[in-house]
């Protein structure tokens, strides 16, 4: 067992090569190569500490964390490299992940790319039973939209712990957050979901989705810090997924500007394993196409009266409610094939002898495009007049902010099924759900990334199924999304680094504004 004394010993020996192995580059005016020297004897002497430090996990050689601790105090503000382009942060506290960026070092890109996937292999692999901590507390605490506290509070104090700093209820929003990284060059956003649905838990698998882009964002940060790639990453803790409209809320607050600063905003959702809609099986999808939503509540305001006494002096607001959902009924044989309408009942009125005179549904129509949803918003609006007009009563409208289609960026999603074929994944380059995202709206904005992951789940089963909520917290499907953490992580390193890229992902953009 090494004592205290030996490894104070090591760490000065270490620090004195590696401080004049830095002297002599920067005499040579080639500061590449720093560290190659004591590379061998930084790996062999530090790393065991460096992976306490770093990771919070039990030094290979059997100190313990207060031994550690007392034999690195002495070394405070000196960074000592414990592998291959390195630096470990010795005045943070034991068991932490310290970023703190440094001067770029001149590598090049390809080199940046492969170093960079093994950061992250390994960050995801020492991490991987505290991501794993984070992914079951989130699903076994499920909230529903604005709600999100615990949730909030898990992944905030992940990120603290592990050195970041992070901005709590950012944006304006109570259970939104931001943590960044880095300086100079482009930058990536990951925005992490955490919202469960009513009656059903986590029937979306949105515990999944915020374990992938906290994996991702602490491993592509790694990556940074020992790489010196110049780049900022930033993590958005985005609430209210599910009908809230959390990330148009944050749009609206200036959390995605400017957008000409944002290189790339990605994020991934779960979905069931099975067959795709071409007849093949997949791990996963890289551009899902889904559809603009708009959803409102309606509400029909009438007069209330006996119902058996006096029934002529009522309006009847139930009767209003249902001749617009049967209106609605016989639009449907006229709206588009990849168009939907649905609704339910919410408030039908109180006993059966008063005239109802307040009911209110629940309603949302999508259609593929933005335009289209607005046409079709007015042709089932003319079913809720018609049907208030029919029972002389009054309708109001309770509408949520407009969820706009899903932009594929092709460029980011060819980046990503490349990087998740290196895993041995395949992976649909695109797939037109007809489903619906807030994330629509940034795609809108700066260039975004939605993929989606297979985990695997039970014979028939659907998202928003309470199969599925029981499929998000098994062992496969962690499993799956550190898979997706590894991918997101790779294509955020990819644009930052690759210059041709980066401009590829903007010209994507720009054609399809």
């Amino acid at each position: 067992m090494t004592s205290q004394q030996e490894l104070r010993e090591a760490i000065e020996n270490t620090t004195r090569q590696f401080l004049g192995a830095y002297k002599d580059a920067g005499e040579q005016n080639n500061p590449a190569i720093i560290n190659r020297d004591v590379t061998d004897s930084c790996k062999r002497d530090f790393k065991p500490a460096g992976v306490l430090q770093l990771f919070g996990s039990p030094p290979e050689d059997g100190l313990s964390n207060a031994d550690y601790e007392a034999a690195m105090c002495h070394l405070e503000h000196t960074c000592i490299p414990a592998d291959k382009m390195m630096v470990i942060d010795s005045t943070s506290s034991t068991g932490r992940f310290a970023p703190t960026h440094y001067d770029a070092v001149p590598l090049e890109k390809v080199g940046i790319i492969d170093q960079s996937s093994s950061i992250i292999a390994s960050t995801l692999d020492a991490l991987n039973s505290a991501f794993q901590e984070v992914n079951l507390s989130i699903h076994s605490h499920p909230e529903l939209a604005y709600q999100e506290v615990f949730a909030h509070g898990k992944l905030t104090d992940f990120l603290e712990h592990h050195g970041f700093q992070v901005k709590r209820h950012a944006w304006g929003l109570d259970t939104a957050f931001e943590a960044t990284f880095g300086c100079g060059g482009r930058q990536v956003v990951f925005c992490a979901e955490y919202d469960a649905l009513p009656g059903i838990g986590h029937g979306c698998g949105h515990n999944l989705i915020a374990t992938s882009s906290l994996a991702a964002f602490v491993s592509a940060a790694r990556a940074l810090q020992m790489t010196k790639l110049p780049g900022r990453l930033r993590i958005i803790g985005t609430p209210a997924e599910e009908g809230g409209g959390g990330k148009i809320k944050l749009l609206e607050a200036g959390a995605f500007d400017p957008p000409q600063d944002i290189a790339a905003a990605l994020m991934s959702h779960p979905t069931i394993s099975g067959t795709s809609s071409d007849g093949l099986v997949y791990d996963g999808i890289a551009g899902t196409r889904s559809i603009a939503a708009y959803k409102t509540k309606v509400i029909f305001k009438g007069r209330a009266s006996h119902a058996g006494a006096e029934p002529w002096n009522g309006f009847n607001a139930l009767d209003a409610a249902v001749a617009a959902y049967v209106n609605v009924s016989m639009l449907r044989q006229q709206i588009r094939p990849d168009e939907r309408v649905h609704g339910v009942f919410e408030d039908g009125g109180t006993v059966p002898n008063i005239i109802p005179q307040y009911t209110r549904m629940n309603w949302c129509i999508r259609s593929p495009t933005l335009a289209g949803c607005q046409n079709l918003v007015k042709r089932v609006h003319a079913c809720f007049e018609a049907g208030a007009a029919a029972a002389n009563c009054k309708v109001e409208y309770e509408t949520a902010p407009l969820y706009s289609d899903l932009r594929v960026n092709n460029t980011l999603s060819k980046t990503y099924v490349e990087e998740m074929a290196k895993l041995g994944l395949k992976i649909k380059p695109e797939e037109n759900i007809p489903a619906s995202t807030d994330m629509g709206n940034v795609s809108h904005h700066v260039p975004g990334f939605h993929g989606g992951f297979a985990i695997p789940t039970t014979p028939n089963v659907s998202i928003h199924h309470p199969d599925f909520t029981t499929c998000a917290g098994k062992e496969g499907a962690y499993k799956a999304a550190m898979s997706c953490a590894r991918g997101l992580a790779m294509t955020a390193i990819r644009v930052l680094a690759d210059e041709e890229l980066s401009q590829c992902v903007r010209n994507d953009f720009e054609r399809a504004s």
